[in-house]
């Protein structure tokens, strides 16, 4: 395929045409001022015309190079020789765009040595010209080199279109953003110190991220940039609106409260590098991480615990029990890892409460982030279930349905550093009946140290989820075990996320997003964008029908798997799907006044909300450090399946409102309908589908207390004052509600662990308050 100029951007034109125009003009005015003017003031001319040569030569270089990696991707091969000489060629191409980086730096830097040099020659020496014209042609060069200099800066690396090449080749865009996202994630790793990913040649865990990540950004297949799916989520929560009530939820009591509260700061303790400073203390965490790492006491460290993967002045354990403020001797053993599904974790043994805690860090690595990416569904083994189905706690009929639905499913990378994890704790799972060699079994075996404890497992984030995986595998051998995951991600499915109720309790503050992120919460969000973007009566409605396109296409083909990878869009799918609307909208001509009717989405066949409502401050979809805090005996939770998620209606007012959509809802040519209809749903699930994942256990949701507003003063309205002051309320929750993404301002700040504990405590204090005035 030879490079043409259909495939040239014409920015990329426009700035070879003024690059060879600057060589030129350059050596013409070196040869015409060499005479007048002193030699030295002909270096940075110099300079600048040999730098536009170099970018000239490098744009050639890059435009073959990306030729070449762009036919490659398009080839159907998918075997290794195949995925070898792409990621070859890609590294080729991005190694002359790098190059082409450098000389865009060399050219910015020599412009301004020629200007600067060229006022202070002027200004000092004067340089006698032989005619205005040439005064002229100086000045008009100086101006081009500036002007081509800060153009350059902002018009990118690339010579030619993609599009061009892939046009809607969906899995070409998918390809080619596996590349970038593959070849980046691992240059981040290796320059986090971790080079074996960087040579790493075969389909490895890296790999399996960025392919997953290459399909969720394919909808570049249509048209569709980057920005409008960022203004289709920013239309998506200034849509949000509710007006939710938790008259009818079940509120918990302090004694269901009282264990997670003093057990959560297990779960945030695990969090020993600087990720726990950076965020508590932004401006000093480099002093407050090296305080609690021990750097400050060195003579205290061979009283401190020997962890695995400690640095030498075992600064990991001191951390830790730093921030837990409890003596070395109960902290008696545990790992900090940096490899991919292998969890961190603690084991404390606390003789006064009669306790073994094991506290599983969350995400800190990029190992971690590693692992939270391999989210496909996992297929669970009878051994990852032995906690429900061996065990003689479990109610029958709950066993019963585990076992007669099977296979179940689980989020891939958390299952596998659960296996791992058990592994090491407890032993070899392949031989239940034999006496175990774990390290939980010399603790709490009979006749052992700790034979009757509590067994109370703690994580946050992926730590929380992979304490509940733990949990499932351990239940059957310490009846007397349960699991606090704060914030975890989805990473069971239905049936046995509700069968480990009994053992498994999950605390969502908030609108946090990781206990809403999971592959079909993303691909509704998508949708949920596009509801967004129909209700703005300003959004250009051919952007809209280009988006509903887009997913349309990408949905059937999940739906369908071609083998082959090279599938083309046809020639008539715009006309099929959006026939004569989007021919009017882009000719802007015969465009007709459509009737006001109410929200399409509403009867679609997703019952859930595609919009969900952002203000966290007045809605929260409530489905789904004493010293004594722990002696209070652990009250055993039923299994809750009674109450059942409401349908929320968002209301529009159809005097203010035009639906773009109002065609007809049910027509075959409406291409938004048509796309409702293929977006995976868990209550009408195809067999294509994904399986949905859920939260483990039973749900409790840690919401603000609603308040009518009062008058505030100018000191009473600071963020600060504002946030100690909110109250907070735990509520039984359906796990169903937490299956899709809240796009709020606060869903990254409220998965921060800290934030959870204050309104835990504050919740205890609240009713023991209360209690207090109920005595009197």
């Amino acid at each position: 395929m030879a490079v043409g100029l259909r495939n040239l951007r014409w920015m990329s034109l426009v700035l070879g045409v003024l690059n060879i125009l600057v060589v030129l003009m350059g050596a013409f005015l070196i040869f015409r001022t060499h005479r007048f003017c002193d030699r030295r003031f002909l270096h940075p001319f110099l300079a600048v015309s040999v730098t536009a040569l170099l970018r000239v030569l490098v744009m050639f270089h890059s435009a073959i190079a990306q030729e070449a990696a762009a036919t490659l991707i398009l080839d159907d091969s998918n075997d290794l020789l195949t995925r070898l000489q792409r990621r070859a060629r890609y590294k080729k191409w991005l190694w002359w765009s790098r190059c082409s980086a450098v000389v865009i730096v060399l050219q910015f830097c020599s412009a301004t040595f020629l200007v600067l040099k060229s006022a202070d020659y002027f200004s000092t020496h004067g340089c006698l010209l032989e005619s205005k014209w040439d005064h002229d042609l100086l000045f008009f060069f100086m101006i081009l080199v500036s002007f081509l200099a800060i153009m350059q800066c902002f018009a990118g690396s690339d010579v030619l279109k993609w599009r061009s090449f892939y046009e809607t080749h969906d899995n070409a865009w998918k390809c080619h953003y596996s590349e970038v996202f593959d070849n980046g994630i691992r240059e981040t790793l290796c320059c986090l110190g971790r080079v074996k990913y960087l040579r790493a040649l075969e389909e490895d865990e890296v790999y399996s991220v960025a392919r997953l990540l290459g399909d969720l950004v394919a909808y570049r297949a249509s048209g569709t940039g980057h920005m409008e799916l960022l203004a289709a989520l920013a239309l998506l929560q200034s849509h949000g609106k509710s007006s939710e009530s938790y008259e009818e939820s079940i509120e918990l009591p302090e004694m269901q409260i009282r264990e997670a509260a003093a057990l959560h700061k297990f779960a945030e303790a695990a969090y020993t590098g600087p990720l726990l400073d950076v965020g508590r203390n932004p401006f000093i965490f480099p002093c407050a991480w090296l305080y609690r790492q021990g750097i400050l006491s060195p003579w205290t460290r061979n009283r401190r615990p020997a962890l695995d993967g400690d640095n030498w002045w075992r600064g990991h354990a001191a951390a830790f029990l730093n921030y837990v403020d409890l003596p070395p001797e109960v902290l008696r053993h545990g790992r900090v890892s940096q490899v991919k599904c292998q969890a961190a974790y603690f084991i404390v043994v606390l003789h006064h409460l009669q306790s073994v805690v094991i506290a599983i860090r969350g995400t800190e690595t990029p190992e971690d982030l590693i692992t939270d990416g391999l989210c496909k569904e996992c297929t669970l083994s009878a051994d990852d279930l032995a906690g429900l189905i061996n065990c003689n706690y479990i109610p029958s009929d709950i066993k019963k349905k585990v076992t007669s639905t099977f296979p179940h499913y689980g989020h891939s990378g958390i299952v596998e550093a659960s296996r791992e994890l058990f592994m090491q704790i407890e032993g070899n799972p392949e031989e239940p009946d034999s006496e175990s060699y774990g390290l939980l079994s010399n603790l709490l075996g009979f006749g052992c140290e700790c034979f009757g404890y509590n067994v109370r497992i703690v994580g946050h984030s992926l730590g929380g989820a992979i304490a509940a995986l733990l949990g499932l595998q351990l239940y059957n051998r310490y009846p007397n075990l349960h699991v606090y995951s704060y914030g975890p991600l989805p990473c069971l499915d239905l049936v046995v996320a509700n069968a480990c109720s009994e053992f498994v309790t999950s605390i969502i503050f908030g609108n946090e997003f990781s206990s809403r992120l999971s592959i079909g919460s993303v691909m509704r969000l998508r949708a949920a964008a596009i509801t967004s973007l129909s209700q703005d009566p300003k959004t250009d409605s051919a952007m809209i029908f280009r988006l509903a396109r887009r997913f349309l296409y990408l949905s059937k083909y999940q739906r369908n798997k071609p083998e082959a990878s090279g599938t083309i869009v046809p020639e008539d799918l715009n006309h099929q799907i959006c026939g004569s609307h989007c021919e009017a909208d882009n000719k802007g001509s015969n465009k007709q006044e459509v009737p006001e009717v109410p929200l399409w989405a509403e009867t679609q066949s997703i019952k859930r909300d595609l919009l969900v409502p952002a203000n966290c401050g007045e809605y929260m979809n409530p489905f789904d450090d004493s010293e004594d805090c722990l002696n209070n005996k652990h009250e055993e939770f039923s299994l809750w399946s009674d109450t059942r998620a409401r349908d929320h209606i968002v209301e529009i007012d159809n005097a203010e409102f035009t639906n773009p959509f109002a065609i007809d809802a049910r027509s075959i040519d409406d291409p938004v309908s048509q796309f409702i209809d293929t977006v995976p749903n868990s209550e009408n699930p195809s067999a294509d589908d994904p399986p949905e994942m859920y939260l483990p256990g039973l749900v409790i949701h840690v919401v603000p207390e609603q308040k009518s507003p009062q008058p505030q003063t100018d000191l009473q309205t600071s963020w600060r004052m504002q946030e100690r002051r909110k109250c907070y309320r735990a509520y039984l929750a359906n796990r169903e509600s937490f299956k899709d993404i809240i796009v709020s301002p606060s869903m990254f700040l409220d998965h921060l662990p800290w934030r959870c504990h204050d309104a835990l405590q504050k919740i205890l204090k609240a009713q023991f308050a209360n209690d207090q005035v109920g005595q009197v």
